[in-house]
Parts: C-alpha cells; sequence; structure tokens
C-alpha cells in the first residue's frame, strides 16, 4: 500500500489501497460534472388525500448550484412560511446539480415558486416530514477534467475489485462495468477541506478541555485562508486578547466572531464555563459535529491501522463485531444496519464469513461514545490502541448539552457496482447514507485532497 496525501494523512486516512499510479485531474469543473441523486424509501399518497391527514406536501427539487440548507431558506422565504416547516433527507452541497426530496408543511402545489437553478417535481402528499432515516444512499455521476493518466483506471479498477472481496473471475463483465470496495473512511469533507480542525475541536472537548476546544477553533491559522485571517487566528492564538482580537476578524467569519463576542463580554481571564459559554454560541449542529468529527477520526485511524496490519475488510475475524444489512434497502443497494450487531466468535466464524460474502453483513468499528462495547481479538486491540494514543474512553463522550453521544458502529468496507466512460472520464455508483464519494475518487485521482471538492 502507498501513503496518501499527507492532508488525508491528517484526518486518519493514511494508505491508498491500490498501487497503481492515480488518473490525476480534478474534479467539479462543472456543476454538472458532479451530479448526486438521492435514493429515497419515502412513500407518497396521492395529492387529492385529505390534507388534514397529510399535511405535507412532498416534491423532488433538482438544485443546480444550490446548497440545501440555502434552497430550503429561499423556499420558506417565497412561500411566507417558517424554515421549520421545509424538511429534508440529506444535505447536499451547492457546488453540483444534486436531486432530492423536500417536505413542505400546509402548501399547496399551486403555491410553489419559480426558483433560478430549480427544478420542482410534485411528487405527492405525506402525513409526517422526512426525516434523515428516509435518505438510503446516493447516486453519483461524476467527470474527472484533465486527467494525466487515463488509462490507470483498468488498474485501479482490478485492485479494488479484489479488495472488496468480489469475485475474482470476470472474463465475461464488461471493462466498463465492475464492482469495487474500498475502506469506509470518512471523507475530508467531514473535517473540514481546507481547514481540517473540526476533529481537533472534537478531541479537546471530549477531553474536557473547553479553552482548548475554543483557541482550536478560533486559531490554527492554514495557507488555504486569506490573508488577513491567518493574521487575526495568529493574534488570538498569541495573545488571548479578545476585543482587539473581534476587531481583526473578518464579519464574513461569523462564528467566530460569535465566540470572541462571548469572550469579551466576560472578564479578563475567563474560566471553563466561559470558553464552554462561546461554543455553545455557535448552532446546534455545529456543536454536534466537533464531537462527530473527533468519532470520526479515532474511526478513521483504526481503518488505518486494520490496513496497516493486513486484516481482512471484506470478511470478519473472531472477535470482530458486525452488523446485517437493512432488507428494506433499494436494490442493488449494500445498507448497513448498525442497530443489528453480532459479536463473531471461533463457532460463528464461518456462518458470518459466509454472510458476508453474500453482503448481508458487514464488519464494522466504533464510533465511539458512551455506549460503546469495542471488539474482541485483534480489532480489539486496535480499537484500545487507537483510544489510548487519543487520551480518550468512551466514558469521555457523556458530556453536557449538544457534545454528548452515545455512539454507534459503523461499517469499514463500502462496495458499489462502478460504471465507467471515457473521453471524458465519467465514474458513475451509489453509496449508502453516510459514505463518501471522495472516498471512491481519491483512489483514482491520488490528488491533492482540495482537488476532490
Amino acid at each position: 500500500m502507498r501513503p496518501s496525501h499527507p492532508t488525508e494523512q491528517a484526518v486518519g486516512m493514511e494508505q491508498y489501497v491500490t498501487d497503481a499510479d492515480g488518473v490525476g485531474g480534478r474534479l467539479r469543473e462543472d456543476d454538472d460534472h458532479f451530479r448526486v441523486r438521492e435514493l429515497e424509501r419515502f412513500s407518497t399518497e396521492p395529492l387529492d388525500v385529505s390534507t388534514d391527514a397529510y399535511p405535507h406536501l412532498v416534491v423532488r427539487a433538482t438544485l443546480r448550484g444550490w446548497d440545501t440548507n440555502d434552497f430550503a431558506a429561499r423556499l420558506s422565504d417565497a412561500l411566507g412560511i417558517s424554515r421549520e416547516r421545509v424538511d429534508w433527507a440529506g444535505t447536499k452541497d451547492k457546488y453540483a446539480v444534486t436531486t432530492q426530496l423536500f417536505s413542505v408543511y400546509g402548501v399547496d402545489p399551486e403555491d410553489l415558486p419559480d426558483v433560478g437553478g430549480v427544478d420542482l417535481e410534485v411528487r405527492g402528499r405525506a402525513g409526517r416530514g422526512l426525516e434523515f432515516g428516509d435518505l438510503a444512499g446516493n447516486a453519483f455521476e461524476i467527470v474527472v477534467t484533465d486527467p494525466d493518466r487515463p488509462e490507470n483506471v483498468a488498474a485501479i479498477t482490478d485492485e479494488l475489485h479484489e479488495f472488496g472481496g468480489l469475485e475474482t473471475d470476470h472474463q465475461d463483465t464488461p471493462a466498463s462495468s465492475r464492482s469495487i470496495g474500498v475502506p469506509n473512511f470518512f471523507g475530508q469533507q467531514r473535517f473540514g477541506s481546507r481547514r481540517p480542525i473540526t476533529h481537533e475541536v472534537g478531541l479537546e472537548i471530549v477531553r474536557g478541555d473547553w479553552e482548548g476546544a475554543v483557541m482550536a477553533y478560533l486559531g490554527n491559522p492554514t495557507e488555504a485562508e486569506p490573508e488577513t485571517t491567518q493574521e487575526a487566528r495568529a493574534f488570538v492564538s498569541e495573545t488571548r486578547d479578545w476585543q482587539p482580537a473581534l476587531e481583526r476578524f473578518p464579519h464574513r467569519l461569523r462564528y467566530e466572531r460569535s465566540m470572541l463576542h462571548e469572550l469579551a463580554e466576560s472578564d479578563d481571564d475567563p474560566d471553563a464555563e466561559t470558553f464552554r459559554a462561546a461554543l455553545e454560541r455557535l448552532p446546534s449542529n455545529l456543536q454536534r459535529l466537533f464531537v462527530h468529527a473527533a468519532q470520526s477520526y479515532a474511526f478513521n485511524l483504526m481503518l488505518s491501522e486494520r490496513l496497516e496490519r493486513g486484516l481482512p475488510f471484506d470478511r470478519p475475524i473472531t472477535g470482530d463485531v458486525v452488523c446485517f444489512s437493512d432488507s428494506d434497502a433499494p436494490e442493488g443497494l449494500e445498507l448497513p444496519d448498525t442497530d443489528r450487531l453480532q459479536r463473531v466468535d471461533e463457532r460463528r466464524l464461518e456462518s458470518v464469513t459466509r454472510h458476508c460474502d453474500r453482503g448481508r453483513a458487514f464488519v464494522t468499528a466504533p464510533l465511539v461514545g458512551t455506549e460503546t462495547d469495542l471488539a474482541d481479538g485483534e480489532q480489539g486491540e486496535i480499537e484500545r490502541e487507537v483510544l489510548a494514543d487519543l487520551d480518550l474512553e468512551p466514558a469521555d463522550f457523556d458530556l453536557p448539552g449538544e457534545f454528548h453521544s452515545t455512539g454507534t458502529r459503523r461499517a469499514i468496507l463500502v462496495r458499489t457496482a462502478l460504471e465507467l466512460e471515457s473521453d471524458p472520464l465519467r465514474l458513475s455508483f451509489s453509496l449508502p447514507k453516510g459514505s463518501y464519494a471522495t472516498v471512491v475518487l481519491r483512489e483514482y485521482l491520488k490528488v491533492d485532497p482540495v482537488d476532490l471538492g
């Protein structure tokens, strides 16, 4: 295995699983070059049903250049309703063409506005709004711009096919259509593509160092930022002088400025409670993201160590914890159900291996929280060593408010059927919810994560 890009190593993705040179190139040259379509499992009723029983209008929106949150705000403003009446299952990036469902409480089809860059298709009505659990996965269609070595696609695909534990005899399979497997890493976006610090903030929170968490967020200048921002971060790191720092931070950095307001209003020597209050000035979803990023970082490190030891990802070893597949998944999508777990002992090893071979079970690693039970055997050794190196243990996640986490487990391998086209180089595949397209694409391009967008 070859080492990954230093920026990826900083967030726990320490290797590529393929040895072939990457094709190079870049993504998102145009919004049409990165298309995402949700694979949902949400049923609707006809439009003529009772609006008392089915008050939510469900629409499928195709967005060009719209972030999901921004479109929801634009839609609610145009309708003259609260933003809280618009729901969706998954959040999508603006630098793409994305297709996803939205539910809107208490409106009729004729109320829907015309919004530039948006195509709306009315799907019906529902008795409740959309939730994250209604998203099964996403289908991607991605164009690679200006690849240097497009001919390397075949060798990379062969290696990923083998890594996924898939059938080795593919003489009857077209070269343009293969199944592959990759480690189910959390992608760079989880931590910040240009300033990957969310996990550093989260680690300090979980360790109980509120001041360290605040300074990890306010400080840590990076070369990817404008010079004025770098200077402001350096100033606050060096001086802890909150009011002058507030005057230096650009107005566009509203989260940092909100934290600095809290600190500037305190006395000259803020205590731990004041630093925590500064963090709690941030939106609740961002507070949760910090802890989730810390869990994700530990997870990535566990997968990297399993790779380093040469342990399989497609089948269990004794001591592993596996989960089983979701029987309600859309056809062709392997969707793990982490509520259905089983510890693998010698007696169960053979039968569970058969389930993994058929896509009915998946080896997991923990997103550590208060209710986490670590694995046994060599995987358990890996999990305990990573947590010890990070000075963490499950009880540390017993935190106040939005920072608390009970934890869960996550499949360590993601497999998908891949369709390839050339001129331009186009990759089409589907992934279960929570898995990252860039984790597939990094194996093919092997470039700076910034170029993966």
